[in-house]
């Protein structure tokens, strides 16, 4: 038996003679004594026959009242490839919390106990991970190669569940629910300790976060049958997921969470640029920039005309560029570069006004080159050609403050490290995982 610092459960673990795992199965149970054996010893028998790696499974206890701790011991003693891991408080969430927190293997799974996925879909789910190609990988039983067996209530809560999460969290993924997930162990270490829910909201939270973040979720098609003895409170898990949605979504609103953290490194791998995929964060970074930017040039020309009638062109130039920079340094800062907080905020004011020179000098040359050819110029030209100048001004802002003032490589200054990567694994399939997405 080996303890764990802190409140962490023990893990029973009997040393195995071959090598460490690649993946790691995990099957949160609660008061499971009488399914908990054939599943086991099913999914054993499904790895051994057709997974070409080390592996392993997991019983997560959720704190069982029944025998289930016994035989999972049991279980963990006669198999050398499953451990059984026992919790004192319920909750599925934090079941998978705890286990993939410890676990040492590169690809993290989780199914339920009553294996009402066909275990075929299990090898095309991890493949894509073990690969290094995708970040996380769910089972989905809403795609149209989907074959379900299933109630029509269970049905129409499941479909209205994803309705409303694709209406309130803008959610692209097909199924959250479905208990057939994995996840990278890198992504994992970054992604687990943003997840507050320790429920059936877990795995909701995790995919929206993961999304948000530009992670690659890969969807499976499954055939599913569900279970009819099944013991999940269908309406307080209900109520539950909402108040999670609800949670979630005012955290998103707000920009309480540091999704910049999660971001996928792009060109680590040499396939990111095989697919021409645009950098992660770019697109909803130009949105940002340009919306500032709108604003920033509307408050810069009314600026501009307030000044140019005190005070000369070149003069009333500067002065509102600068006041304007000033502004547009510590919006972008926030709304389209995600950094917040008063660390480094002066150095990033003191680059942004390098920026603003370098603005300057396209905007004053532009006034001088006008006025050498029109002594005379009229005030409509005038603000014609800056806007013209303020245009190539934002354009090299815009690749300076990414590149030098805000790298959208770099963490949020509280992130810490990254992680180092996860070495792939090379594995020969006939479906182009790719071709999921």
């Amino acid at each position: 038996m080996r303890t764990h610092l802190g409140t962490l459960p023990s893990r029973q673990h009997l040393p195995v003679a071959h090598s460490d795992p690649v993946l790691d199965v995990v099957i949160p149970v609660y008061n499971e004594e009488n399914d908990l054996e054939p599943c086991v010893r099913r999914l054993h028998a499904h790895l051994a026959g057709t997974f070409p790696y080390p592996f392993r499974i997991t019983i997560a206890d959720n704190a069982s009242t029944d025998l289930t701790e016994a035989v999972a011991k049991s279980l963990a003693t006669e198999i050398p490839e499953v451990e059984s891991f026992r919790l004192d408080q319920k909750g599925r969430g934090r079941a998978l919390r705890a286990v993939w927190t410890e676990s040492e293997a590169p690809v993290l799974a989780y199914m339920d106990v009553d294996l009402s996925t066909d275990l075929n879909a299990l090898l095309p789910l991890v493949a894509p991970l073990i690969s290094g190609h995708s970040d996380l990988a769910i089972g989905s039983r809403l795609a149209r190669s989907s074959r379900v067996v299933r109630g029509a209530k269970r049905e129409f809560i499941s479909r209205t569940y994803n309705l409303i999460l694709r209406g309130s969290l803008a959610a692209r993924f097909s199924d959250a629910q479905c208990g057939f997930k994995a996840i990278r162990k890198d992504v994992a270490e970054r992604l687990l300790p943003m997840v507050e829910d320790t429920g059936w909201f877990f795995d909701t939270e995790m995919l929206v976060l993961a999304e948000r973040a530009g992670l690659r979720i890969h969807e499976v098609p499954v055939d599913w049958v569900d279970d009819p003895d099944s013991t999940v409170d269908i309406v307080r898990t209900a109520a539950d997921d909402l108040k999670g949605v609800w949670r979630v979504g005012r955290a998103l609103a707000t920009g309480a969470l540091a999704l910049d953290r999660l971001r996928r490194p792009f060109g680590d791998d040499p396939r990111d640029r095989e697919l021409g995929d645009v950098p992660p964060g770019l697109a909803r970074q130009l949105v940002g920039f340009c919306v500032v930017g709108a604003l920033s040039t509307l408050v810069y020309l009314v600026l501009y005309s307030g000044f140019r009638l005190g005070l000369g062109s070149q003069p009333a130039n500067a002065a509102a560029l600068l006041v304007s920079a000033i502004g547009n340094t510590a919006a972008n800062r926030r709304l389209t570069f995600g950094v917040r907080g008063r660390e480094q905020a002066v150095r990033h004011q003191a680059q942004g006004l390098v920026v603003f020179a370098i603005g300057l000098a396209l905007t004053s040359g532009s006034l001088a080159a006008l006025q050498t050819a029109n002594t005379r110029p009229s005030h409509g030209t005038e603000l014609a050609v800056l806007i013209a100048a303020n245009l190539a001004a934002t354009v090299l802002r815009f690749l300076l403050f990414r590149a030098w003032v805000f790298p959208s490589g770099a963490a949020p200054s509280d992130a810490g490290p990254a992680p180092a990567p996860t070495p792939a694994y090379d594995y020969d399939t006939d479906s182009d995982p790719r071709s999921a997405r």
